[in-house]
């Protein structure tokens, strides 16, 4: 008998721990943020989603709301040094170095992720940027940039991806700033255009991944702008017969245009349980584009007849200045870029415009003037381009331009007054939309699907489906070396839809290939493939050869299945999974005959058919029962699947992250250095203004200031000198120098100023204190007398009242109606003498405080009031130059240590009372039962003695709390609560006695009816 299976094994603490963070992970990841980036060509735009903070756009260091997508180097003025690094600015301020740098300033790198360096987008824009130098990169042969002046010629080149990481960095700490501390941002959704590449994609990870940000997913422009849409309506439900709407996104901007159609419903699904629920959804059914027709490529028309005027003018020709001169300068050309840009924006609200430059080539000046008009016949091509674009996106999609509900424009292009004449021309201006933010819209979409996929929040349920973009199949070849091709996916297949199963005839182990069919790079027409994974199986072979022995299967009949889904988070292939199967003869087994031998098994017995005999029925039954069944069998086959391509190792990855960090902790040691010398040069103005202030002389020598003001005018010169360059620890060294003459002359002035009143604060509390010990041990001791009084006197009445009790006569006898009469006087003076008596027997309060809880307040003052004794005539004794020895450090201390012991005293005496105030409240029980026994005693004997005891009045209850400021009350405030408390006690004392006397008149009179 096999033995059970164990259960409860004992498990590794390695398995504890990896539950252990298992569990864990949800908390961890409900603080995260996230962060959605709209990564433009020209501006960058991101929008953070936290707990508290919904979606929220992340501005910039200078409180703008989108970023200029650009880095520079800003070279040191002594050279670059090998293994320095230099100030690196970002965006606006990149921007505004690129006159002076212009071999430094990288701007507008979105258009060359995963491109090699040969393609037409990187020759244009190396001869945009004329100053930039434009390599290869040794590994994957995409563009890389050598530094003009920032480094030394040793240093590598700069891939695309590192430099664009850099700009990210700045966008990931702008978003932890917003987020708060204990909030990092790890995770990101960023849009890209829709006709990325699957390597220009991988690019922009790889950018990420050196930013230290996780891409969630990556979404296209025009999705975004959709989700960004779909967020505030409802669409009709299909379930219900509502028609689809179906709306363009048309984003233009700096350096694209896209065109994007999207169909959008809403769809009764299956929710949790028996209920149903509403979603809506969001796909992307076409898509047009145009990758050079943007801003930029207007700006450029711009600035090529800027180029053409000015070598046409008359200095300029007076000069030999040619056109081709001034494209090869790079500075020229960046100031042209720059005024280009924004003589555009003026064009578009206004008629005409012109710009000046100064010295812009040569020391030639030139003025520049043109008109909307001059400026429109020069854009007459790229107005043509822009109804491209729609056209493509509507025969992609299917669908008509009358079945378009909205066209929905996005991107700053679309502002032109041109481009949006052409819009209505081809589409119509009713069926323009401008509700759309045209600029954040984009950003806002991005961040709602970062917060949609993160774990951390819950929103409204968008189903969206982006589409492929771009065909895409598998390439492998044959056991006998013949190549197959098989396409999988179209343009318009959605990405993350069902598997795709395919059907191989290999049965050896192979490497097969997946492929993404795009433009050619290097022309306008036709395609290519690009492969984009490999594919490998590792035990195929093997898995053949066991269906063969093992399961007998025939060769012909064995196939090899391969299930494969294009990835919703970036389009990439994603294998499922590999088998080899087929169908094999299974016979029946020994169980299933008894079975069948008992009537259990799945055949039902038949009747005889007619002439046959039972011998020849149980012969046909026994033929049946050994006929075999078909069974498919499946083996899993192991593979691997791997990006293929030129990809960066691990090592070159971790290589580049290093240099980053590296890069960080330079630009923090040089802030930190920066600091330092701002430190340093504000604290000389400042020893300036001290050596003119008259308390500053008057706590100071001559000797001091004239050594002070001798250093500080050294360390004022030094700074304009060799101080400049200096390193950090120098510049806080030379501080630290002045400091040390100018702290002590500080401390001196501070302490004059604040000693006084510190002096005046701890004598009155010493006071206050003595003061109030006394008038406690007085208590204490007058509480003690009259209870030691009482108890002698208790004992002489006793003995006395003993001895009466034994020798009086008996009371002579009266007559039968004798004290029958009601005598006011006798009650009356009952009634005071009772009064007396209880005034008599309840005596002083007793007192909240033992001597033993005083104990510790009095050593205290005792030292305390030695201490300042010996310090107060010590420190008259000084001079105002001298260092004093009465420091407020001190007072300060030992004010605090006093109101500190006068608080604790205070609580023990608010507990002694609260404990006191128990006791009496059990004693009060008790008197109460024994009052009721005694009157029941006193009307059953008809006495007439009855025993009066009185109740002493409820006690009020002091609290002593914080304040708000979250501290307790001082001294003098604590005098006061308690001076009200024995104020307020008093009162209520007052109206317990005057309500005991009515009751002690009424109870004599009681008496006297009781007796008669």
């Amino acid at each position: 008998m096999a033995h059970p299976t164990r259960t409860g094994a004992t498990r590794s603490p390695l398995a504890i721990l990896l539950a252990f963070l298992l569990l864990l992970t949800p908390q961890v990841l409900a603080v995260s943020a996230v962060v959605g980036i709209d990564l433009g060509t020209e501006y960058i735009k991101a929008a953070l989603v936290k707990p508290g903070i919904p979606l929220e756009i992340v501005l910039t260091k200078d409180s703008r709301r989108k970023e200029i997508s650009a880095v520079t180097f800003k070279p040191s003025t002594s050279g670059p040094k090998p293994g320095s690094f230099p100030e690196r600015a970002y965006g606006s301020d990149a921007m505004a170095l690129a006159p002076r740098f212009p071999g430094d300033v990288y701007p507008n790198l979105k258009a060359l992720l995963g491109l090699p360096v040969d393609s037409t987008e990187v020759r244009e824009y190396a001869a945009r940027h004329p100053a930039l130098k434009v390599v290869p990169h040794k590994v994957k042969g995409t563009a890389a940039f050598k530094s003009a002046g920032a480094f030394t010629q040793e240093e590598d080149a700069w891939l695309v991806e590192e430099l664009l990481a850099m700009q990210l960095q700045s966008i990931r700490e702008n978003a932890e700033a917003l987020a708060g501390p204990g909030s990092p941002v790890r995770s990101a959704v960023l849009t890209v255009p829709v006709y990325y590449t699957i390597k220009e994609k991988r690019a922009l990870e790889l950018a990420a991944e050196l930013a230290g940000l996780k891409v969630l997913s990556f979404i296209s422009d025009g999705m975004a702008v959709g989700l960004h849409y779909a967020t505030s309506r409802q669409f009709p439900n299909v379930n219900e017969g509502g028609k689809p709407e179906h709306h363009m996104v048309f984003d233009m901007g700096a350096g694209s245009t896209k065109a994007t159609v999207l169909r959008f419903q809403s769809r009764t699904v299956k929710d949790v349980g028996k209920f149903n629920k509403t979603v809506q959804e969001v796909q992307v059914v076409g898509s047009g584009w145009d990758r050079t027709l943007g801003g930029d490529a207007l700006n450029y028309l711009i600035v090529d007849d800027m180029i053409a005027q000015f070598a046409a003018s008359p200095k300029a020709k007076a000069a030999g200045v040619e056109a081709d001169a001034v494209r090869a300068h790079g500075r020229t050309i960046a100031k042209l870029t720059k005024e280009a840009e924004r003589v555009r924006h003026v064009l578009s609200a206004n008629q005409n415009t012109q710009a000046s430059f100064e010295g812009l080539y040569d020391d030639i000046d030139f003025r520049y003037k043109i008109t909307r008009a001059e400026f429109e016949e020069m854009a007459a091509t790229h107005a043509q381009r822009v109804g491209v674009a729609v056209q493509n996106a509507l025969t992609a999609a299917g669908i008509e331009l009358k079945d378009l509900d909205s066209v929905i424009l996005h991107g700053g292009a679309t502002r032109t007054p041109f481009v949006q004449r052409e819009l209505e021309k081809i589409l119509g201006a009713e069926k323009l939309r401008t509700n759309v933010n045209s600029d954040e819209a984009a950003v806002f979409g991005a961040g709602f699907r970062a917060a949609e996929l993160s774990p951390s929040f819950r929103v409204k349920e968008i189903r969206v489906s982006e589409a492929a973009t771009y065909p895409a199949g598998i390439k492998w070849k044959t056991d006998e070396g013949k190549e197959k091709q098989q396409r999988l996916w179209t343009a318009s297949s959605h990405l993350g839809g069902a598997a795709k199963e395919v059907t191989l005839p290999n049965r050896k182990d192979f490497s097969a290939t997946f492929y993404q069919t795009v433009p050619a790079p290097a022309s306008d027409a036709g395609s290519v493939d690009v492969e984009t994974k490999v594919l490998t199986t590792k035990n195929l072979t093997a898995s053949v050869a066991e269906l063969l022995e093992k399961h007998n299967c025939e060769k012909s009949d064995i196939r090899l299945k391969l299930s494969a889904r294009l990835a919703s988070e970036n389009g990439e292939v994603d294998v499922a999974r590999v088998t080899v199967e087929c169908e094999v003869e299974v016979k029946e087994g020994f169980v299933d005959g008894v079975k069948n031998l008992f009537g259990f098994g799945k055949k039902e017995q038949q009747p005889l058919k007619d002439g046959e005999s039972a011998e020849e029925a149980e012969t046909a039954a026994e033929a049946e029962a050994s006929s075999s069944t078909k069974e498919l069998v499946v083996i899993p086959v192991k593979f691997t699947l791997e990006r293929s391509g030129a990809q960066l190792s691990k090592a070159d990855i971790a290589a580049s992250k290093d240099r980053l960090k590296a890069f960080e902790a330079s630009d923090r040691s040089r802030k930190q250095r920066e600091e330092a010398l701002n430190q340093l040069e504000a604290y000389t103005y400042h020893v300036r203004d001290l050596l003119e202030k008259e308390d500053f002389i008057a706590h100071s020598t001559a000797e001091e200031r004239a050594t002070l003001e001798k250093k500080n005018s050294d360390a004022s010169q030094w700074l304009y000198e060799d101080g400049a360059d200096a390193p950090k620890e120098e510049l806080k060294a030379r501080h630290k120098e002045l400091k040390a003459i100018v702290d002590p002359i500080q401390k001196r002035i501070d302490e004059a100023a604040k000693r006084p009143e510190l002096v005046k604060g701890l004598q009155d509390a010493l006071k206050s204190t003595k003061e109030f010990v006394a008038d406690i041990k007085n208590k204490i001791a007058e509480y003690e007398a009259w209870h030691s009084s009482k108890s002698a006197s208790e004992s002489s009445t006793s003995t006395s009242d003993s001895s009466s009790a034994t020798t009086a006569p008996p009371s002579s006898s009266s007559g039968d109606f004798d004290g029958l009469e009601d005598d006011d006087t006798t009650i009356t003076t009952t009634t005071a003498t009772a009064m007396e008596d209880v005034l008599k027997e309840r005596g002083p309060v007793p007192p909240l405080y033992t001597l033993e809880d005083l104990k510790a307040s009095e050593e205290l003052y005792i030292s305390i009031a030695a201490w300042l004794e010996e310090k107060l005539p010590e420190q008259e004794k000084l001079g105002p130059t001298d260092d004093p020895v009465l420091l407020v450090k001190d007072l300060t201390d030992k004010r605090e240590k006093l109101d500190k012991a006068g608080m604790e005293l205070a609580m023990k005496g608010v507990r002694n009372f609260e404990k006191r105030k128990a006791s009496e409240g059990k004693g009060k029980g008790k008197d109460k039962e024994s009052k009721k026994k005694s009157k029941k005693a006193a009307k059953k004997s008809s006495g007439t003695g009855t025993e009066s005891s009185s109740a002493k009045p409820a006690q009020q209850t002091i609290e002593i709390r914080p304040g708000e400021d979250g501290k307790m009350p001082s001294q003098e405030e604590l005098e006061e609560m308690l001076k009200e408390f024995i104020k307020e006690d008093k009162k209520a004392n007052e109206e317990q006695e005057g309500q005991k006397r009515e009751e002690k008149t009424e109870d004599t009179k009681q008496q006297g009816h009781d007796e008669l």
